[in-house]
């Protein structure tokens, strides 16, 4: 009976995997277009408004990096085009890291692994920010 249930088991993945689209790298690009506009849609919703360009990749096979750019609210611009930098960069942490879980159950939810450490950081003069998700070793 165990032999019939496993022989079951595979057909049933084997019958899911060719249902999959496309190659296992453009699996994955398409993961990491989702993961691009689910932080598009976290930020807009923490800060009102979201960025104009976003990038995610793979920086290892354990480590993902989410750049974004021009995400700056019009307040947050005139805080930094009056010199206020340092305050921006401490307001804005403080709010991404408000967000933290948001940030990493995105995550969790479209790769399907845990994350062990989020880092969030802006560059203020530039309007770029960095999230980087750390995940769990498979």
């Amino acid at each position: 009976m165990d032999a019939d249930v496993s022989r079951e088991q595979d057909r049933v993945d084997a019958e899911a995997s060719r249902e999959q689209p496309g190659t296992e790298a453009e699996r994955t690009g398409l993961m990491l277009v989702e993961l691009s506009n689910a932080m598009v849609r976290i930020y807009k919703d923490s800060f009102g408004r979201g960025p104009t360009k976003v990038r995610t990749s793979y920086a290892d096979p354990d480590v993902i990096v989410c750049t974004l750019e021009k995400s700056l609210t019009h307040a947050e611009r005139t805080m930094a085009a009056s010199g206020d930098h340092k305050e921006l960069r401490d307001l804005r942490t403080y709010f991404q890291y408000l967000s933290r879980d948001e940030f990493v159950g995105a995550v969790e939810q479209i790769t399907g692994r845990r994350v062990r450490a989020f880092v969030s950081g802006i560059d203020t003069e530039l309007d770029v920010s960095s999230e980087l998700f750390y995940l769990q070793p498979r």
